[in-house]
């Protein structure tokens, strides 16, 4: 493929490879906060820091990392603290961050917003090597925090107060994924854009809840999607001259929809397996969730039925 021979698509690929692999990773946590804008929150927060790096001629990634991890901490100490209606707030704290963008990159040396059109929507060229090197690192930063400490993530995520009793740092790990959050959208900017970046951290997730409620399978599964989507995206956007970050995110969406045609009939399936199985007992409804009994490692046990829409602890 000639795609392949040109090292700006190399570069491109390898970006988008890390994209996908994080986006949903931090993604499956936000989506069970109830936090699904977060990513497009932090996205309009991140413009800032890439103003500020056009206006001091550094690097606009390193600059848009540490504005959007400085502007998720503060949403989460809003969340906490605030007097301030909290949708007011963060409604402020991210126009704010958007309007900072334009005007810092309009005071820059040579600066005109058409800078910003490659981190608002993406872009394939303009992918350097020092931003592989940089994507590189964040996403390690990412898939340690999101892989590593999956289990008490999660935890935090289902429930807080329980969390809280079992002795888990709770705003500690609240803290820990708006970073996360953060780093994931730097990573994501050059090829989906600061715009649609929230679309890869939710999509794929829901997608994947299609077909499963464990967080394990969950996990993997959102993860797969993200990697065939923006691999899928980046060549398709290739070849025919389209945004990547579009292209992108319109193949996540037609992956949901396909998910969620299928996902009926298998829960019919499974529920009249569990039927015959156990023609005594109570057969499933379709989209019935059960809670495992298998506790969450480090945090305590427990058992009974999951709310619906809610991932069970199997396999975390």
């Amino acid at each position: 493929m000639d795609m392949l021979q040109s090292v700006i698509m190399q570069r491109a690929l390898l970006a988008a490879v890390l994209v996908g692999i994080t986006a949903p990773a931090i993604g499956i946590y936000l989506v069970q906060r109830r936090q699904a804008l977060m990513g497009d929150g932090i996205g309009h927060v991140a413009l800032t820091g890439v103003g500020l790096g056009f206006l001091l001629s550094a690097s606009p990634l390193w600059t848009a990392a540490a504005v959007s991890v400085g502007g998720a901490i503060v949403m989460e100490l809003i969340r906490w603290y605030g007097r301030t209606r909290g949708d007011v707030a963060l409604a402020m704290l991210f126009y704010g961050g958007m309007a900072g963008g334009v005007v810092l990159t309009n005071l820059a040396p040579a600066g005109s917003n058409a800078n910003l059109t490659s981190y608002l929507f993406g872009s394939l060229s303009t992918v350097s090597p020092s931003d592989v090197v940089a994507v590189c690192v964040l996403a390690a930063f990412v898939v340690l925090v999101t892989v590593g400490l999956r289990r008490h993530l999660f935890a935090v995520s289902q429930d807080e107060e329980y969390a809280r009793v079992t002795g888990l740092p709770v705003r500690l790990l609240n803290l820990l994924v708006a970073v996360t959050a953060a780093a994931t959208v730097t990573v994501a900017m050059r090829i989906v854009g600061l715009l649609l970046v929230s679309a890869l951290m939710v999509i794929p997730v829901a997608a994947a809840q299609q077909l499963t409620r464990s967080f394990a399978f969950t996990f993997a599964g959102a993860v797969a999607i993200g990697v065939v989507t923006t691999l899928g995206g980046t060549t398709l956007s290739y070849y025919q001259d389209l945004p990547p970050g579009g292209t992108i995110v319109l193949l996540a969406i037609a992956v949901f929809v396909v998910l969620s045609l299928l996902a009926t009939p298998l829960a019919r399936r499974r529920a009249r397996a569990k039927a015959v199985a156990d023609p005594v007992g109570c057969p499933l409804e379709p989209g019935t969730d059960v809670r495992s009994e298998e506790p969450v490692a480090g945090v305590g046990g427990g058992s009974g039925t999951a709310a619906p829409g809610t991932m069970t602890s199997q396999q975390t």
